[in-house]
């Protein structure tokens, strides 16, 4: 099974589709990773991306078009993948559909989580990681034992950039330029679902799942 799984900053995508890719068995795409690993490495593309994604913006179609259709294409992908943040606007999801029909796939399940803005706020400026480890916290909701430190590994916790409260109005405010207009793309299809995310982490996986296998 092929899944497109979408959705505003800060509604829960990374965790939920962590979840969702073990019960599957399929792959986990996830963009912000794979940009993020491109930042970590140095390279030319991932300084490129390292630039928009501090702004709050979303990094341009021709940088994440080309990772895509090659992680796809990897001889371990067998059972069928998730995409967690791509595609992010309508170009990106046109350039997909001609792109998995090119290689004789397509999507089966296009899902779209949301939630209420004052909440993703709150969500997204509350956010940790393990510098070590790449664990995850969050101020209120899972803070960590000790203050600053990973209760994994004992890493510092650091905030991202694009986290951080002046960024995120426009990380929102691009989103619902370029991102929200895929609702009029995919939600005529027979595979669109759409959810409330706003609630408690299982319970909102236990939605995610029906919608998924329905």
């Amino acid at each position: 099974m092929n899944i497109v799984l979408f959705g505003p900053p800060g509604v829960g995508k990374g965790t939920q589709s962590d979840m969702l890719v073990k019960e599957l068995g399929i792959t986990h795409f996830a963009m912000g990773d794979i940009l993020r690993a491109a930042v970590s490495d140095g390279s030319d593309l991932g300084l490129k991306a390292k630039a928009y994604m501090d702004a709050g913006k979303l990094v341009p179609d021709d940088v994440v078009i080309g990772m895509i259709e090659e992680r796809i294409r990897d001889s371990s992908v067998i059972a069928g993948f998730l995409l967690d943040g791509f595609p992010r606007n309508l170009s990106q999801a046109e350039a997909l559909a001609v792109m998995l029909e090119k290689h004789g796939e397509k999507i089966d399940r296009v899902v779209f989580m949301d939630a209420p803005e004052d909440m993703l706020l709150e969500r997204l400026s509350g956010r940790l990681i393990c510098r070590a480890c790449g664990f995850g916290f969050h101020r209120h909701y899972s803070p960590p034992r000790e203050e600053g430190r990973c209760d994994r590994c004992g890493g510092e916790l650091y905030q991202r950039d694009d986290d951080r409260e002046e960024v995120i109005g426009q990380r929102l405010e691009v989103y619902g330029e370029q991102t929200k207009p895929l609702l009029d793309y995919y939600k005529a299809l027979p595979s669109f679902r759409r959810l409330d995310a706003s609630g408690e982490m299982k319970a909102v996986y236990a939605v995610l799942i029906e919608a998924v296998k329905s």
